[in-house]
């Protein structure tokens, strides 16, 4: 419901953390229980210790884990790392990909910076990100040239692209990148902020069978509050401060109140019949979609990978930013307005996806479809 009473079907979840649906009430209790010993003490707890082995015991790559207080920090920590492991500047993302709004990610990032035409930002230094190099998606020449003309420190990427629309990899995309970076001695990094015990329990990495050296986590391990997480191998991570000397820190990271929440979501997320549950509203509510716009003869084309979907306005395929962008962008807004004036809220941009949720029923998914249809032939 929003402030004036108006009632919607939510397919953002507060851009992806609401994977129970939101207010769950056994999150709720875990966090009034929380509440009334404290909320934030600076030092390692009991809680922190008990969600750190869930996400190494989920995560296929995570053998170590800090957590921070948001996915931009996760990303922050992160890059420091891959530098300090390998005594290298120059790292390699994707454009369209965004990894937060630290300074030398804001190169041809995506997500509200490509919604609203931005170039880059204001307010950051060229030297801030003139060892940041960018690569088109799913095309594994243009990392290889980048890898061939410097020493890089890593190859950081969203294993599945949430913040350009939704875009999938290729599985021979991401085996690519494994072998590559490999080969030239560079770092394999997901940013799995998004796509973490999302599109499955173990993330990307475990849907894809691809194994990266280090991960960044957010949004679901909180349980709707603020977090965020790295780790990876264990030799790497030994790199951090107070086991090695690359500083990082944080006074609220790892409270208590967002390892609360973040373990019982996890719990209920490990119940039987979680994840199919996601796949099977995400499939049908994907196909639905792009069965109405069909019908009334738009070109349309969009999928999904666990509880993460997307569609865009063209004939498709769409596999890089540079695909996304040419897709109609006055189609989708009038859409997106149509859909909102009857119920049902949708990201407000074709660069970003939408998500479902456990609390998503088949007569959600139903309604919306027919919602759709309706304003498919009306477009």
């Amino acid at each position: 419901w929003d402030i004036d009473g108006n009632k919607y079907i939510d397919y953002i979840g507060s851009w992806g953390p609401a994977i129970a649906g939101h207010a769950h009430d056994e999150v709720l209790d875990s966090l009034r229980e929380t509440l009334v010993k404290g909320t934030s003490f600076g030092a390692p707890g009991p809680l922190e210790n008990i969600l750190a082995k869930k996400v190494i015991e989920a995560v296929p790559s995570v053998e170590m884990v800090r957590f921070t207080s948001s996915g931009t920090e996760a990303c922050m920590g992160m890059l420091r790392l891959v530098r300090a492991f390998t005594k290298r500047d120059a790292v390699i993302k994707f454009d369209g990909c965004y990894h937060g709004h630290a300074d030398s990610f804001l190169v041809q990032a995506g997500s509200g910076v490509a919604t609203l035409g931005l170039p880059d930002s204001p307010g950051v230094p060229r030297e801030a990100t003139k060892t940041t190099l960018v690569a088109t998606y799913n095309d594994l020449a243009s990392v290889e040239a980048l890898l061939r003309s410097q020493d890089c420190a890593a190859v950081i990427l969203e294993p599945v692209v949430g913040n350009s629309g939704f875009i999938a990899p290729t599985k021979e995309f991401l085996e690519g990148l494994r072998a590559l970076t490999t080969k030239y001695g560079a770092l394999l990094v997901f940013d799995e902020v998004m796509t973490g015990f999302r599109v499955a329990y173990g993330g990307a990495q475990e849907y894809f069978g691809v194994t990266p050296d280090l991960t960044t986590l957010g949004k679901v391990i909180g349980g709707g509050l603020p977090v965020g997480a790295y780790g990876g191998r264990k030799e790497i991570m030994e790199m951090v401060a107070p086991s090695g000397p690359m500083y990082q820190a944080g006074t609220l990271s790892g409270n208590p109140l967002a390892m609360a929440a973040g373990i019982k979501t996890l719990e209920i997320l490990q119940r039987p019949g979680s994840y199919e549950h996601l796949n099977k509203v995400t499939a049908r509510l994907t196909e639905g979609i792009l069965a109405a716009g069909r019908e009334a003869g738009h070109a349309v084309c969009g999928g999904h990978v666990g509880g993460m979907f997307g569609f865009f306005f063209c004939e498709g395929p769409v596999n890089n930013f540079a695909d996304a962008a040419k897709s109609d962008a006055k189609k989708f807004a009038k859409w997106h307005r149509m859909m909102l004036e009857r119920g049902v809220y949708l990201a407000p941009s074709r660069y970003e996806a939408g998500f479902t949720s456990l609390a998503h029923a088949d007569e959600d998914i139903e309604k919306t479809i027919a919602i759709a249809r309706e304003v498919m032939k009306l477009l």
